[in-house]
């Protein structure tokens, strides 16, 4: 199991038995974006946050997530239109060091592009978690997916801000936000020109009906606002092509 072809994976089948498969045929074959957590995610005694689940506006399922961390980045994850499936841990990479020991590790997220390809992906709290272990399996995932022409990250933390706007439009991911047939073409006709958030919504009806809309249109991407400061009444609103000033990144 030493780096390049004699890499292997193991991951769990339909009916729950652990498989181990090399990895350049597993990474080919396997939809991991359908399987459960191959080891389940620890529970850290004092830690505020424990594992959990988060529903996947993407999927329409739940993913498995192992901290706080992990969930911001689920969402930034779930609110890109490129990602079609979303997994939590569902794959164990092996692999032999340089002195012949063999090594492991779980990367904390599976995501499908359209195309096919794949990221798996860390959500460190902070740049250094995981010390030394952390880094070297980071170089070897990384090859690791070079080699089938996917992608592996330690996805940094966002900021206060942004996060916190995510965390607000994530409450309303699901479908039953765009509420009465034809409300979502009055938003986005309201916003077809940047305005004022509330003055956008009282010119389609009661804020009360109309906001969860709105917040459901903001989270999919069919309207856009800037999120790199608090989200307020009078916070700019536009269509989805609007270039926002100010705007960087690509989670707004």
């Amino acid at each position: 199991m030493d780096q390049g072809s004699g890499l292997e994976a193991v991951f769990l089948d339909p009916v729950g038995q652990a498989v181990q498969q090399r990895w350049a045929d597993a990474a080919m074959t396997v939809a991991f974006e359908d399987l459960p957590p191959v080891s389940a995610f620890p529970v850290v005694p004092g830690r505020r946050w424990g594992p959990g689940l988060w529903w996947s506006a993407t999927t329409g399922r739940h993913v498995a997530a192992g901290s706080n961390a992990m969930r911001v980045q689920l969402m930034v994850l779930d609110r890109d239109p490129d990602m079609t499936g979303l997994a939590g841990r569902p794959v164990r990479l092996l692999w032999r060091d340089p002195g012949g020991q063999v090594r492991s590790w779980v990367p904390q997220l599976f995501a499908r592009r359209a195309d096919g390809t794949a990221l798996l992906a860390d959500c460190p709290s902070h740049p250094d978690a995981g010390g030394e272990r952390a880094r070297k399996a980071a170089e070897a995932v990384a090859q690791a997916c070079a080699d089938i022409g996917w992608t592996y990250r330690r996805l940094p933390p966002l900021d206060d801000i942004l996060a916190a706007n995510l965390k607000w439009l994530a409450g309303y991911r699901h479908p039953r936000n765009a509420d009465r047939p034809g409300l979502t073409a009055s938003v986005l006709e309201a916003f077809t020109r940047p305005r004022p958030l509330i003055e956008g919504t009282e010119a389609v009806g009661d804020s009360i009906e109309v906001l969860p809309c709105v917040f459901h249109a903001l989270w999919h991407g069919q309207l856009t606002a800037g999120l790199h400061t608090p989200l307020h009444e009078r916070v700019l609103v536009g269509p989805q092509e609007w270039e926002v000033p100010g705007r960087t990144g690509d989670t707004e």
